[in-house]
């Protein structure tokens, strides 16, 4: 048996943390390439003084860290300043990402998950054996993110604009979870997935 990379996507808002929450009541670890988004570019770590010397003062908050509401207002109302940043950041949250992945094949397990918002934008798809879409209508996710982050609605649509195509993340879904209903639906889909992840592990040689 070989342990199993199960990449977990969908669009913001869809629901990606809430999927990895009810995997690891199964027992499956996972890491979140956003936690490590948030730990490259902490004080003292070389993206954030590239960030800074690229926008200046305003996106560093009073105690030296990031101010990820200022940099996101300016990088998604520029393409390329987004670019620039994904230049920046995508390289050495891979690294890490590789890093936590070995760790976890290491540790044994049928599978773990890399749950990441840009799995396929950032060609992290190609650290995974297979790929589980978290998927709902744009306007739930324009909903759920305004209530939850207090944002703009233009702000989200630019966001989600960034972001790969609905249409184009589902065509290239190994599995699908489909999130607008209950937690309840949620949870039950989560544990058929955990027996076929389980099942395709023990028929994967080593």
């Amino acid at each position: 048996m070989r342990p199993l990379t199960i990449g977990v996507t969908g669009g913001i808002a869809s629901g990606k943390s809430a999927v990895a929450l009810e995997f690891a009541k199964l027992g499956i670890p996972w890491v979140d390439a956003d936690i490590i988004a948030r730990e490259i570019v902490e004080p003292g770590e070389p993206a954030l003084a590239d960030i800074a010397e690229r926008f200046g003062p305003e996106v560093i908050d009073s105690e030296g860290r990031l101010d990820r509401r200022a940099l996101r207002a300016l990088v998604f109302a520029d393409e390329s300043e987004r670019r620039w940043l994904e230049s920046v950041t995508h390289p050495r949250i891979r690294q890490r990402l590789e890093h936590y992945l070995a760790d976890m094949r290491a540790s044994g397990g049928p599978y773990h998950l890399l749950v990441s918002p840009l799995l396929f934008e950032s060609g992290q798809h190609k650290l995974v054996d297979r790929c589980l879409i978290i998927d709902v209508p744009e306007a739930l996710q324009i909903s759920r993110t305004v209530g939850r982050d207090t944002v703009e609605e233009a702000q989200v649509k630019a966001i989600i604009r960034a972001q790969m195509p609905r249409t184009e993340r589902l065509a290239r879904a190994d599995d699908v979870i489909d999130n607008q209903g209950s937690h309840d639906d949620l949870a039950r889909q989560v544990a058929e997935l955990d027996r076929r992840y389980r099942q395709l592990a023990a028929s994967t040689p080593a």
